[in-house]
């Protein structure tokens, strides 16, 4: 049985569509040292629908009066990914943590000048990766810096299925849509190959990232037929080692997500799987040292609310954070940059040098 511990880190969560009716809102009951404080929507329809599931202390139609809430000490942006810089800038500049929902931003300059809020605020941001608390990828993350030594490759992949809704409508709440819920101007979902890479090369690259290290130049290539996008993606790491990473929206098939790691002196393997169905990557980690493969034991996959208990230990605690941060949300963006310039033409891009927008 989950018990709540005695000092609850009190969230506000601004944004009541789909993600956070499918993960923000239970994530912060169920976790041990969170609460659902406030829930912060335009759309007063929605907010008093979603109250009337979640029962948080107290609603708000207005963003700036949830902010001037003292009671509120954290605030987590699930709105659309246009909104998300600017709306983790002011709660920062009101004096909140901030969990803002993956990609940290549309452009490097944006990302850039939120890191700058960061650091003028003191405050904890934390980017919603959520995969590094999925039980089986946060042990290969720990098996790759304790025991295989230098690294060689990694091989990832994210393939998203033509059946996902199939699989996930019996999972997933039935989200509450509004006529009056705030969206970006023009339609961005429209341009596929944006939007794919903003909401699913995200979940890629940074766990990519948080297994192999830093990134510094990709080469891409994209193929669109009968419907379907394949980027397949040559990378460099900052050790030296080589990359490859293969986004394909979707694939006529069951969801197909992994990754491949070798090393010097032993190597990791993982299948992981739609986080919907609450269940920990599977992954064999084998080890010279001992002539063993090594797994952790995922009885606990709900990945959310690993990730809020995360968020909640580091503002609470001081532990050192887990989840990525705002210099991992930016090189996460600067990497989706860098591979949609790579596709534009060919060459290999250098992470570092990219500007603009995906």
């Amino acid at each position: 049985m989950i018990e709540k511990e005695a000092r609850l880190l009190r969230i506000g969560v601004v944004g009541a569509g789909p993600i956070a009716q499918a993960a923000h809102f239970e994530a912060c009951r169920k976790a041990r040292n969170a609460e659902l404080y406030a829930i912060c929507d335009l759309a007063d329809d929605l907010v008093t629908q979603m109250a009337a599931i979640h029962h948080p202390h107290v609603t708000y139609l207005d963003y700036d009066e949830m902010l001037a809430d003292p009671h509120v000490e954290a605030i987590i942006v699930a709105t659309a990914d246009q909104f998300h810089t600017s709306m983790a800038s002011r709660a920062l500049a009101a004096g909140k943590h901030v969990l803002v929902e993956k990609p940290l931003g549309v452009s490097v300059e944006e990302c850039e000048a939120l890191r700058k809020d960061v650091q003028a605020s003191g405050r904890l941001l934390q980017v919603g990766t959520m995969k590094r608390f999925d039980p089986g990828i946060a042990f290969a993350h720990q098996f790759i810096q304790e025991e295989i030594g230098q690294l060689l490759a990694l091989k990832a992949w994210y393939c998203d299925s033509t059946y996902r809704y199939v699989e996930t409508d019996n999972l997933q709440p039935i989200p509450v849509m509004s006529t009056h819920a705030r969206r970006p101007a023009g339609n961005p979902k429209a341009d596929k190959q944006r939007y794919y890479l903003l909401g699913h090369a995200s979940h890629l690259v940074d766990t990519a990232r948080f297994l192999g290290g830093e990134i510094v130049r990709v080469q891409a290539r994209l193929v669109e037929k009968f419907g379907a996008y394949c980027w397949f993606v040559a990378a460099e790491f900052a050790d030296g080692s080589v990359g490859h990473l293969d986004l394909t929206m979707a694939v006529r098939m069951d969801w197909h997500e992994g990754f491949q790691v070798y090393g010097e002196y032993g190597s990791v393997v993982g299948k992981t799987f739609n986080p919907w169905y609450l269940r920990s990557s599977e992954v064999e980690c084998f080890s010279v040292h001992d002539g063993q493969y090594h797994r952790v034991l995922g009885a606990d996959a709900h990945v959310y609310k690993r990730q809020i208990e995360g968020f909640a230990e580091a503002i609470l605690h001081g532990v050192p954070q887990h989840g990525a941060s705002i210099e991992d949300g930016i090189a996460v963006v600067r990497t989706l940059v860098a591979i949609s310039r790579s596709v534009e033409t060919g060459a290999w891009v250098s992470v570092a040098d990219v500007t603009g927008g995906v």
